[in-house]
């Protein structure tokens, strides 16, 4: 033990004289998290005095463009997340770098998967290699406000919406409208992560975004004119429930100030409400929901989920890479802190397989919706595919374009795009 210490404080002599290397970090706001990684960055400044980390954050509605124009001048960060579906074109395209093994002492990749849920890092593996490390892995259930459910007869135990169709008959009577204008929605949508809800929905009724070997795009077009049609009876210019217009419901869901009843949202939700709102959160007023089905869907599909991962940059010298996964590796080694202190699973085995997990308020809902879902889709030209199913679906429910139409222009322009790459 004295021979560890002695040889230990060498090595911190040393770094202290060696030269600085500074790792720039960018992710997105996440108010709980930050006051968590900027602990772990002191901590790890303080064990290697040579290294300097500048954590910047950005919303997470501009971190992707800001990405997109700083490696598009080759002056990226060391260190970056945004969400997978958006993180993949880079792993396709060679500009992150894969984890690097020996730093987190391990021998091969199939040593980092065993340590994780399986499958949790598929999305993040390309041609043999592993890309990215989890922050964290998470899928969308319903939250509800009771109190305005008893407000309006409704037993919040039991007559939460179980399909999409209870979601509309719901949202008529929890709704409250001065003319065309919602004072509360019933529910709303997460508008606009279409590949994570809107597509899932088409699945639910025997569709699909790609073809099962990838080269064709909007599969079944009648359950992609169904799901449209729903999105349009939901807004303005149907019933009138919700639209892309309004303010977030889950930004709402939190204040509790009857303007939403209902929204979807991950489990970090829970603790973003013991923060900004401790007494509604104490107020038993609230509860966790499975995600809803068509009432004859074809496939029980639940909300897709979708990860943040920490990425490298590859264009960052060797050095910059090994520190930076030194230092992503210690901070992805605090999972029960991520999991109480912000709401994020990580998925490792040592996470959910803990009493920590176990006790975590609604965590069986999300897990076990989780086992009914999957990853959202994957593909280089990801983000644009998710732009054009927003325009259709905004265009039915925003302009009154037909079904029908909007679905003829975004299978094209899809296809179009597939086309592009093949």
């Amino acid at each position: 033990m004295k021979k560890f210490l002695v040889v230990l404080s060498l090595l911190v002599v040393i770094l202290s004289f060696a030269a600085k290397v500074e790792l720039v970090f960018w992710t997105h706001e996440d108010p709980n998290r930050t006051p968590l990684e900027e602990g772990y960055i002191k901590e790890f400044q303080k064990m290697y005095p040579n290294v300097e980390i500048k954590r910047v954050t950005y919303p997470s509605d501009k971190i992707k463009e800001v990405l997109l124009t700083a490696f598009a001048a080759r002056k990226g960060p060391d260190i970056f997340n945004i969400e997978i579906q958006d993180e993949y074109p880079y792993i396709v395209n060679g500009r992150v770098a894969p984890v690097d093994l020996s730093v987190l002492g391990l021998k091969t990749y199939n040593d980092l998967k065993n340590q994780y849920l399986e499958g949790s890092l598929d999305a993040v593996t390309y041609k043999g290699k592993i890309y990215g490390l989890p922050l964290e892995l998470t899928n969308w259930c319903i939250f509800i406000n009771k109190k305005y459910f008893r407000e309006v007869g409704l037993d919040p135990e039991k007559d939460y919406p179980k399909t999409w169709e209870d979601m509309v008959r719901i949202s008529e009577k929890l709704v409250i409208r001065d003319g065309q204008i919602i004072k509360r929605r019933g529910f709303d949508f997460r508008y606009p992560y279409y590949l994570t809800f809107f597509v899932p929905m088409v699945e639910q009724l025997g569709g699909a975004l790609f073809s099962a070997d990838g080269k064709t795009a909007i599969i079944n077009d009648n359950a992609w004119i169904r799901v449209l049609d729903f999105m349009k009876q939901w807004g303005p210019n149907g019933k009138n429930l919700g639209s892309p217009t309004y303010t977030a419901a889950r930004k709402e869901f939190n204040k509790d100030n009857n303007t939403v009843a209902m929204c979807e949202s991950g489990l970090y939700q829970i603790d973003r409400i013991r923060t900004e709102n401790p007494a509604f959160y104490n107020s038993n007023e609230w509860m966790v929901v499975p995600w809803p089905v068509f009432k004859n869907a074809v496939r029980d599909v639940k909300c897709n989920y979708y990860g943040h991962y920490y990425m490298v940059n590859a264009e960052s010298s060797k050095e910059k890479q090994q520190w930076a996964w030194r230092f992503i590796n210690f901070m992805l080694s605090h999972p029960q802190d991520y999991l109480v202190k912000v709401g994020l699973i990580q998925p490792r085995k040592d996470l959910i397989e803990s009493d920590v997990f176990k006790n975590y308020p609604y965590s069986d809902v999300f897990l076990e919706d989780m086992k009914k879902a999957h990853i959202v889709p994957l593909h280089p030209q990801g983000p644009q595919i998710e732009q054009l199913i927003r325009e259709a679906v905004e265009s039915v429910m925003l302009t009154n374009t037909s079904s029908r139409d909007a679905l003829n222009t975004l299978k094209r322009k899809v296809n179009d795009l597939l086309k592009e790459e093949q």
